[in-house]
């Protein structure tokens, strides 16, 4: 089996934290594509939809070494497995071609129930349709849901999504870094029930970008979304295993027998002032697209701004971005904050977790932790406050993650890390 992984060492687990296309010809414009609807038309008009997955979509890019999204794909399968964070009878999914530079066609789809790996469950594949055809074409730039299907789940099931794409796609839209396992198969194999034909693993996301259900309780506005860089992502978090502090929040909810949407939007290595050539568009520019565009969300949680601090610093797999003070974060937390309230979503700001003895262990980076997280604590600017930092500090050092909560680098929590991250979060706040 041929595995690509976005990283293996620590150093290189400490590196992640550094850091419209084509037009629709005149007759798609004049006649919304099938299976396609805008964000606002979609989300904002009494939506009956939730959604129970969800994850940023990134340009692609290789800063880590080979995955499947510089090359695109080619009469090929991608099996992805995702948890969802709440349930319902009816699922739909969303894909992506946000970043992408032609149409691309999605010849099948299917969703299921996991099994094991590769493997779905007996009885459960359904078939997705867009626009009630099993095909379908997103332009350059695009976003598209399928038909809503009957698929009755829970909240923290597993769930497969299968994509056949049989014409090449070019450069594909993806996500990084999944902490997830997908596969893929030569050929069409969107309905097969065993893993056997899925012979090559990443560990990123390709074009899936939203599983959404309908279904059951009527549709409230209790929605959360996680939003910010790879400590949100999960980096440092065990591969296939859904720790990280969104996971472990959702969690948190299903256990207190009141399951919410719980959708994670972090990119390792993304910024809030900055764009990267690799991790993404800078926060205050994607906000728009990654969590306005969700349904019913009450509720956002903003952790991010040391890697705009860090990001200057020089690395050999980055050019550096430049300098930013500790006024042009504030800046941008305030720039977020006004998007979310013209939306009328709750904001809970979060301080920045410890660096030291990390590759962002400097002076200069370790005083502009602080007087940011001093103003996060003291500001008022937020609808309420987490502070992640003192949750997951070393009391006899709180500039250093506590040993028990480092995932080996010093700078991204492991899983019991994250653990406490989501124990640090009011739940009656959110």
């Amino acid at each position: 089996m041929t595995t690509i992984t976005p990283f293996t060492t620590p150093i290189r687990r400490t590196a992640v934290a550094t850091l419209t296309a084509a037009a629709l010809t005149a007759a798609l414009t004049a006649l919304p594509l099938a299976g396609t609807a805008t964000a606002t038309e979609h989300r904002h008009g009494g939506s009956q939809w939730r959604g129970a997955w969800a994850t940023s979509p990134q340009a692609p890019a290789a800063p880590f070494g080979p995955n499947w999204a510089t090359e695109g794909f080619s009469n090929q399968t991608v099996r992805q497995v995702v948890r969802v964070t709440t349930g319902g009878t009816k699922a739909r999914i969303e894909l992506s071609n946000r970043y992408g530079t032609t149409p691309l066609r999605i010849t099948g789809a299917t969703v299921a129930r996991t099994d094991k790996g590769a493997s779905v469950k007996p009885g459960s594949v359904r078939q997705l349709t867009f626009g009630k055809g099993r095909s379908l074409t997103i332009p350059a730039g695009g976003t598209a849901y399928s038909d809503g299907v009957p698929f009755t789940v829970q909240a923290l099931e597993s769930v497969t999504v299968t994509l056949y794409l049989a014409a090449p796609t070019g450069p594909a839209t993806f996500h990084h870094f999944a902490s997830a396992t997908s596969y893929r198969a030569d050929g069409d194999h969107r309905s097969d029930r065993a893993g056997t034909a899925f012979t090559e693993t990443s560990s990123s996301w390709y074009y899936l970008s939203g599983v959404e259900v309908t279904g059951g309780k009527a549709p409230r506005r209790d929605g959360i979304v996680t939003f910010g860089d790879s400590i949100t992502d999960g980096v440092g978090a065990g591969p296939d295993a859904d720790n990280r502090y969104p996971d472990e929040l959702a969690e948190r909810f299903a256990a207190a027998g009141k399951p919410r949407s719980v959708l994670n939007h972090g990119i390792g290595g993304n910024q809030v002032t900055n764009d990267t050539t690799w991790a993404g568009e800078k926060g205050i520019a994607r906000f728009k697209e990654d969590v306005l565009t969700e349904p019913n969300v009450r509720t956002v949680v903003l952790l991010e701004g040391i890697n705009d601090f860090g990001g200057s610093l020089p690395s050999d797999f980055a050019t550096p971005t430049p300098e930013v003070s500790v006024e042009r974060l504030i800046a941008g937390h305030r720039e977020l904050i006004r998007q979310a309230h013209a939306k009328g979503i709750k904001v809970v700001g979060s301080t920045l977790t410890p660096v030291k003895g990390s590759f962002y262990d400097t002076p200069e980076v370790e005083a502009k932790r602080d007087a940011f997280n001093h103003w996060v604590r003291t500001s008022g600017a937020y609808d309420a406050v987490v502070d992640f930092d003192r949750a997951v500090a070393d009391p006899a050092d709180p500039d250093r993650i506590l040993p028990a909560y480092d995932s080996g680098d010093h700078l991204h929590p492991g899983d019991a890390g994250y653990r406490a991250m989501a124990q640090a979060l009011d739940l009656d706040e959110l």
